[in-house]
């Protein structure tokens, strides 16, 4: 498995437009990416405007199909202007 986790802060007068971009995002991914296997948006309501992204792909490969699609350009492109700072991580399985 490959796991992203991804923090984003939203601009304040913005997390009202980028919920539902960011949710449809997810739920796409989820629903046309056969190596898109968990894709959870989390939020904090003690940290405003924070949202935390959590994805596990089959493989590296696979997250790199999710972000060539369609839909991520899509997304990205509406999303454009409302992200304060982005911080993305990845992470591999360790086999036991």
């Amino acid at each position: 498995m490959f796991a992203v986790v991804v923090t984003f802060q939203i601009a304040p007068d913005q997390l009202a437009q980028f919920m539902p971009a960011m949710l449809s995002n997810a739920q796409t991914s989820l629903s046309l990416e056969a190596g898109c296997k968990q894709f959870d948006v989390c939020t904090d309501p003690e940290r405003a405007g924070e949202v935390f992204l959590y994805e596990l792909y089959d493989d590296e490969a696979s997250f790199n199909a999710h972000t060539s699609s369609t839909h991520y350009a899509e997304f990205q492109k509406a999303i454009d202007g409302m992200i304060v700072s982005k911080d993305v991580r990845f992470f591999q399985q360790v086999q036991q």
